[in-house]
């Protein structure tokens, strides 16, 4: 019976988060009432798992923290070719992109620091990433690693953003896109995208 009720707490909360996510995706400053009716349950419902909203945003930035970290950790090869790497990564990112857009508006705001905080693990994963391509070659040096590494992968947030109400671009947007904004030459770039069967699905 414990562990029924158990899974059943589990299941409420992440049905919440999971809303959460779709609210504050269309209405940024959507407010706990509106989460709440949304996911079907009462103020004190939502309450009693997020006490206040900064609780509620930090749980979602918490949640996105961790499947972008299992994305990297599977994706990140020390054998495969930085830009290929980098391209696998945004093909496995973008399904999740659309329900974390909102943490890149957040971020500019009241929870910025703390959001800014729990990113910066997967922040330094990707600079990284961007280091070794620069010293590979792959990747240009018109820029410091670490606000390179941040220009190209905040452009993916931008291109999901702007393409929101249209839903007309895929994958070989963003990450054709942030290919030539690492610096790789377009040809390179082209071919990276193209091999990839997220791409070729489009």
């Amino acid at each position: 019976m414990e562990i029924t009720r158990g899974r059943g707490v589990l299941d409420t909360k992440e049905r919440i988060l999971d809303v959460a996510i779709d609210v504050l995706g269309k209405s940024p400053d959507a407010g706990m009432g509106e989460v709440a009716a949304a996911a079907g349950v009462v103020r004190r419902t939502v309450y009693g798992y997020f006490p206040s909203r900064a609780d509620l945003v930090l749980a979602l930035t918490k949640r996105a923290v961790t499947e972008l970290a299992t994305i990297l950790a599977d994706d990140t090869s020390v054998d495969e070719a930085a830009d290929a790497v980098w391209a696998d990564f945004i093909a496995r990112l973008w399904p999740l992109v659309h329900r974390y857009r909102v943490l890149v508006v957040l971020r500019r705001g009241e929870f910025g620091e703390d959001i800014h905080a729990l990113l910066a693990p997967v922040e330094k994963t990707l600079a990284d990433l961007v280091e070794r391509g620069q010293s590979s070659g792959a990747f240009g040096r018109h820029l410091p690693a670490d606000v390179l590494s941040q220009v190209a992968w905040s452009a993916v947030f931008a291109i999901v953003d702007s393409d929101l109400t249209r839903g007309t671009l895929g994958v070989a947007a963003p990450t054709m896109t942030s290919l030539l904004l690492l610096g790789v030459p377009e040809p390179r770039a082209r071919a990276l995208v193209e091999r990839h069967p997220a791409h070729r699905r489009e």
